[in-house]
């Protein structure tokens, strides 16, 4: 299909997202751009649910970038202990606000290139942050859009980076950040992996790998 056949299908199909998710927001619980950095970092093979039960402990504790620095990674493997992965997420939190510190005056970038080279970071959690703490434009690949995407036919590829560039170039640079919401949305309620609920599914006369047949119902 050219280009402009698949950009019109794709926003028929955010439009038909709009109208069945009105009130799409981010599921990660922030008041600033620092604490949705940090909640980003530790929804890695994550729920967004756990992560804010960890949050809402861990928030209070460590208020700024130098709150991280003053503990062990020890101690602060402990306090995020639950959402896995603890070692590796305490060793880049704290690498990532040493970074904040020394580079950025404590201060999380708007900057999306000097954000992804933030210790843990990479360009899924940039978009993520930049694009809902700063409100500008970016396009975030998570395991839901890689799924659902290829399901809808718009993608032949498991590489979240030429994802990410095929779907922005689909897109109005103003969707972006909503599309993500919209997929993660419709992919943990209704194109569930392993048992999609395709007659349920408002996308199904849009969508070249649906099911009909009743037990995906």
């Amino acid at each position: 299909m050219s280009r402009k056949i698949e950009s019109e299908r794709l926003n028929i199909i955010v439009n038909l997202l709009k109208k069945e998710y009105p009130k799409i927001k981010i599921q990660l619980d922030h008041v600033s751009p620092f604490e949705l950095l940090i909640a980003t970092i530790l929804s890695a093979q994550c729920t967004d649910a756990r992560v804010n039960i960890v949050t809402k402990t861990l928030f209070k504790k460590y208020k700024s970038p130098k709150d991280y620095l003053k503990v062990s990674q020890e101690e602060l493997g402990k306090d995020i202990f639950s959402t896995g992965f603890y070692n590796s997420k305490s060793k880049n939190i704290q690498a990532c606000c040493k970074q904040l510190i020394e580079e950025h005056n404590g201060q999380v970038p708007q900057d999306f290139e000097k954000l992804a080279e933030l210790s843990g970071v990479g360009r899924k959690t940039a978009s993520v942050v930049v694009g809902n703490a700063f409100g500008i434009p970016a396009l975030a690949v998570d395991t839901h859009v890689i799924r659902l995407t290829n399901l809808l036919g718009f993608v032949n590829t498991k590489d979240a980076t030429k994802i990410e560039a095929i779907l922005k170039e689909l897109l109005q640079a103003k969707e972006w950040v909503s599309f993500t919401h919209y997929i993660i949305s419709h992919g943990r309620k209704v194109c569930i992996a392993r048992r999609p609920k395709c007659l349920e599914c408002v996308l199904i006369d849009y969508c070249p790998s649906r099911q009909t047949n009743k037990k995906y119902s």
